[in-house]
């Protein structure tokens, strides 16, 4: 049996030197009134983590694609036509299943089933997660994936699938609250925007893999279950990745400094963690950098216990007001509505592909994957602020455009066309990988587990308020009317964004801590 990683030794990891593929960081003072070290690591062992990570989550997001599409033909109504891609649980002949029978509540539970689970994760990762780690809290959402993946694919029963997708939904809450977590006390603060908006990027690519695997999977019979059943062994390389990677320094110097283990152990633990982390580049730079760490976290007060009351005070409120606003207005600035209608936008323009449900998926999430990928390479040069004022005003604008061409310009599908295109592109700039970046970031360290449980759940909450309220809404409203009030609310965000939201490019965890909160 394999050690844990969680506890490496210094004489485990042999000499260290420098390589090629050192990347050296710039001195800079101090909190404390000293000195950074260079900032060195090895491109290759900083980029790694992050991108295995995200990689293995991939396979919940394919299973999650599939979700998604059998939501979007319910909303179509096309469950009964031969071909489409929400038929494959309902259907006499190519569900596979004597329980293909279900009403539009059954299947609302079955899609909606991974949502309410999340919720349920957010809640628990607000518990455990400062005590079980970022690690083994993404080892436990691996074997969720893994249990509610199997549990759905094998049901024998509608009730069955409908708990497998629960607790697929708890390993969706851990994996969404420890993944940026894990990545953002890892990587290197010059590279630290990237790594993490690399997550929205993979969530794309995940949710694309879904449509297509789903639209290949339609005419053979229960094919849902191979849909399902796609993401075991990417749960199951997840799970050992993770047990393969170290623990996060810096929640190893946190345990430490608030007298939860031994000060020398625990600080050659994260010393060894480091190296592995930053590869052979940091040389012996790692003792100097963890204890400017130590030092940092000493200064912003960190050594405290929490308390749950102190969450909502102080530094906290001011990160929580930051991290759950951003996720808050993610959520309700209209974007599953203005996804709703791309079909019938596409349509009327006069491309014959619209009327694929899902040939509309795959076009609308690679045009998302390319706008991601665009801010995935420009956030640490850029900054966070410019790409969400930029990206915002862009939503602004679409939501408008699209609010005149349901009331006044019905007649002018282009400017649908071109607003569509426009919203999409701006909130994959914006709100899609910067929302995420940020909430990593803002919350200081003793408080990050439980600060980031919270915005989490308000993701889930906001994402849920808005799938039951749109339908009423467009009905008491009508679609223009509801995309005006969806631009008057990215209004408001755009300036919370001016307002409240601060700029953290370049600066470590403990430095945005002090200087941002």
């Amino acid at each position: 049996m394999a050690s844990d990683p969680e506890q490496p030794t210094l004489s485990s990891l042999g000499k260290v030197g420098k390589s090629s593929g050192e990347i050296g960081g710039v001195e800079e003072p101090l909190l404390n009134g000293g000195i950074h070290t260079s900032e060195n690591y090895s491109l290759a062992s900083a980029i790694f983590p992050g991108i295995g990570l995200l990689w293995n989550e991939e396979g919940e997001k394919v299973a999650f694609g599939y979700g998604e599409t059998v939501k979007k033909n319910k909303r179509r109504k096309l469950y009964a036509v031969k071909g489409k891609e929400g038929e494959g649980l309902v259907s006499a002949t190519s569900s596979g299943i004597s329980w293909y029978n279900l009403n539009s509540v059954d299947i609302g539970l079955i899609t909606s089933g991974s949502l309410y689970g999340a919720l349920i994760g957010s809640v628990l990762a607000f518990n455990i997660a400062d005590f079980l780690g970022r690690r083994r809290e993404l080892i436990l959402a691996a074997f969720l994936y893994l249990v509610g993946a199997l549990v759905t694919a094998l049901a024998p029963a509608f009730a069955v699938v409908v708990i497998g997708r629960f607790v697929f939904g708890i390993g969706i809450g851990l994996a969404m609250h420890a993944a940026p977590m894990y990545i953002a006390e890892t990587a290197p603060s010059p590279i630290r925007g990237q790594l993490i908006s690399l997550k929205e990027f993979f969530i794309v690519l995940g949710m694309v893999g879904g449509y297509g695997i789903g639209s290949l999977s339609v005419d053979t019979v229960a094919g849902w279950r191979y849909m399902y059943v796609a993401s075991t062994p990417l749960a199951v390389i997840m799970g050992i990745g993770m047990w393969w990677l170290p623990a996060s320094p810096r929640w190893l110097l946190l345990r430490a400094i608030q007298g939860k283990g031994s000060m020398q152990e625990l600080r050659e633990t994260a010393i060894c963690c480091l190296c592995r982390l930053r590869g052979e580049a940091i040389g012996d730079t790692a003792p100097a950098k963890v204890d400017e760490i130590l030092a940092e976290l000493a200064v912003v007060g960190e050594e405290k216990e929490v308390t749950l009351t102190e969450v909502f005070r102080g530094k906290c409120l001011k990160a929580l007001t930051i991290g759950a606003g951003l996720v808050l207005f993610q959520q309700i600035t209209g974007q599953p509505s203005v996804l709703y209608y791309a079909a019938s936008i596409l349509q009327s323009a006069g491309f014959s592909a619209a009327s694929d449900a899902t040939r509309v998926s795959i076009l609308i999430g690679l045009f998302k994957l390319i706008m991601t990928g665009a801010a995935v390479l420009v956030v640490d040069r850029l900054g966070r602020r410019p790409l969400l004022l930029g990206g915002v005003s862009g939503m602004v604008i679409s939501l408008f455009l699209l609010g005149s061409y349901y009331i006044f310009l019905d007649n002018a599908p282009v400017v649908a066309v071109v607003a569509l295109l426009l919203y999409v592109g701006c909130y994959q700039l914006s709100f899609g990988p910067i929302g995420w970046l940020m909430i990593s970031e803002i919350f200081p360290l003793r408080l990050r587990g439980r600060g980031l449980g919270i915005a989490v759940l308000v993701n889930f909450g906001a994402n849920a308020l808005v799938t039951f309220t749109f339908s009423p809404l467009k009905a008491l409203l009508g679609a223009g009317i509801l995309f005006y009030a969806f631009g008057v609310i990215a209004v408001l965000s755009l300036l919370f964004i001016f307002f409240i939201v601060p700029e953290t490019k370049g600066l470590t965890l403990e430095e945005i801590e002090a200087k941002c909160l």
